[in-house]
């Protein structure tokens, strides 16, 4: 199979455990607790804790978070996935490859796949399915590149771009390469609520805010899986309330970005098994703000903002000190990294810039949103406090998970909480800063911060186009160096604190073997990781 590879030197392991004690965490085997050498077992019933409901379940029409994946994929699978060392690798793909100039991209569909329904998958479906989501105005504007989608075989879809697009398979791992049938299709509003795929579980029960209910696929095209018989989702949005549920028996699993779980449980090795994702496929916090609208359109104010926070008393405080602070959406592990330029902690500085601001435009004041999650408000509420000793007024607004996001995309906000940047490649990136994806306040802008800087955009687009290693790496380079200069974003930390714990009868999440026979991507953090669920087994221990 003719593709490229994108080389890539994050290594990942399935799973870690941390004790109590803050010492460098200690890797747990694959499939299973400690010492486990157990083999899978057919049967059984799940019940995960997740910490929002999803906005429907339809990859065509709705916004996606990380418990959108949770529940949707073991159902909807999409053509392409992401290997332990971060490249993509085909899934519902046989193959997916490139022309010498990279605006072409023939996929090729495996045969023998069929839907829950009944409907055997082909081209044609999937053609379908690409130009419903490039019409579909979630990803209209994702997918502006793709000039045509045509049926060059019955299993072989040729997509055309206006330009190259080395990254373009990674965007088929998530919602715009998910397969759902034409029955779906043609009636996207049941779609959202009752969602049928090619996955190895088949849609059972959904109850908003409560939990969702999924069976074991008889005929699941990957022989011998899945594993169990059923899996429950049940909705905890309160972190506490939720691993109380875990201790009582009541759920099975759960995830978490609270430090204070990875050292409780993981110092419980007996009775459960903490697993976080690592290196890129961790997201970083951090506060997206308006360049869009005063007083955040003032770059002095941004500088001020970063120069006034306090990240190592952030990270001492509230994650028990065990993230690292971050400078970019990327951490120092991953091979695109690159050090220098972030505005250091310095008060003065930050008094200083508000001073000069105050004495041309007066006070400086706007509002902060935050989800009402307790560990979320206290976070915004030491930096609310931070900015307030640096002269900046600062008032906290709570909205709720999807809230939130319309209004971060409509321009609604000063400055808003944000989990993100865990894309296997930084092209995923590419929408959330480029100059060409800011809309006017009041319409949805991909580019939530609505920052217009062309250095910035020119390097996204080189690093877009070119398949070559090393400018890649400069391309994203400069990235970093215009996020650093410019401060749309304030970065916090990189967020290895989000973790999956589950009791240790629990056995298979991080094991994540691809259709191929290579180790996928065994967690993915935003804040929370998600993982596969086609692997997971439960024991009778």
């Amino acid at each position: 199979m003719k593709r490229w590879r994108l080389p890539v030197t994050l290594v990942l392991v399935s799973a870690v455990m941390l004790a109590c004690s803050g010492q460098r965490p200690v890797a747990t085997p694959e499939g299973g607790a400690p010492g486990d050498a157990s083999s899978p077992v057919q049967g059984g019933r799940l019940v995960y804790g997740l910490s929002a409901d999803g906005n429907g379940f339809n990859p065509v029409t709705d916004q996606f978070a990380v418990q959108s994946y949770s529940m949707t994929t073991p159902i909807i699978e999409p053509l392409v996935s992401v290997d332990a060392n971060g490249d993509w690798q085909p899934y519902l793909a046989e193959s997916v490859t490139p022309n010498e100039k990279y605006d072409e991209w023939a996929i090729k569909v495996r045969s023998g796949i069929s839907f829950s329904d009944g409907t055997s998958l082909t081209g044609e479906i999937v053609k379908s399915n690409l130009e419903a989501h490039k019409a579909s105005p979630l990803h209209a504007v994702a997918l502006a590149p793709v000039t045509s989608i045509e049926l060059t075989d019955p299993m072989t879809v040729t997509v055309k771009l206006n330009q190259p697009w080395v990254a373009f398979p990674y965007h088929l791992s998530l919602q715009p390469g998910m397969i759902i049938p034409p029955s779906s299709l043609t009636d996207l509003k049941a779609a959202s609520s009752k969602p049928v795929g090619t996955g190895p579980f088949i849609f059972k029960e959904y109850v908003p805010d409560s939990r969702m209910v999924v069976t074991r696929n008889p005929k699941y095209w990957r022989q011998g899986l899945p594993y169990l018989d059923e899996i429950e989702f049940r909705i905890l949005p309160d972190s506490q309330t939720r691993a109380q549920t875990l201790e009582s028996g009541a759920i099975d699993a759960m995830g978490t970005n609270r430090d204070e779980d990875v050292t409780k449980y993981g110092a419980q090795q007996d009775a459960y098994a903490v697993y976080r994702a690592q290196g890129m496929s961790v997201a970083e916090y951090v506060f997206l703000l308006n360049t869009a609208a005063p007083p955040l359109d003032d770059i002095r104010v941004r500088r001020a903002l970063a120069h006034a926070l306090d990240r190592e008393t952030i990270i001492k405080t509230l994650r028990g000190g065990l993230t690292e602070p971050a400078d970019g959406p990327w951490s120092k592990d991953s091979e695109w990294y690159v050090a220098g330029g972030y505005p250091e902690f310095d008060v003065a500085k930050a008094t200083a810039l508000v001073q000069e601001v105050e004495a041309a435009k007066g006070p400086i004041r706007f509002e902060a949103i935050s989800t009402p999650d307790p560990n979320t408000m206290q976070l915004v509420e030491l930096c609310q406090d931070m900015w307030r000793k640096a002269g900046i007024e600062v008032t906290i607004r709570q909205a709720d998970q999807a809230d939130l996001i319309n209004r971060a995309l409509t321009g609604d906000f000063g400055a808003t909480v944000w989990t993100s940047y865990s894309s296997a490649d930084p092209d995923g990136e590419y929408n959330g800063w480029h100059q060409a994806f800011v809309r006017p306040i009041g319409e949805i802008s991909l580019n939530a911060t609505r920052i217009k800087d062309k250095q910035l955009s020119d390097a996204l687009d080189a690093g877009r186009v070119t398949p070559d290693e090393a400018l890649r790496k400069k391309a994203y380079a400069t990235v970093q160096q215009r996020l650093r200069d410019q401060m749309p974003v304030l970065f916090i930390d990189h967020l290895n604190t989000g973790a999956v714990i589950a009791k240790t009868k629990v056995r298979g999440i991080g094991q994540n073997t691809l259709p191929d026979g290579q180790k996928g991507r065994p967690l993915t953090g935003a804040p929370i990781p998600y993982h596969p669920f086609v692997q997971i087994w439960v024991s009778e221990r």
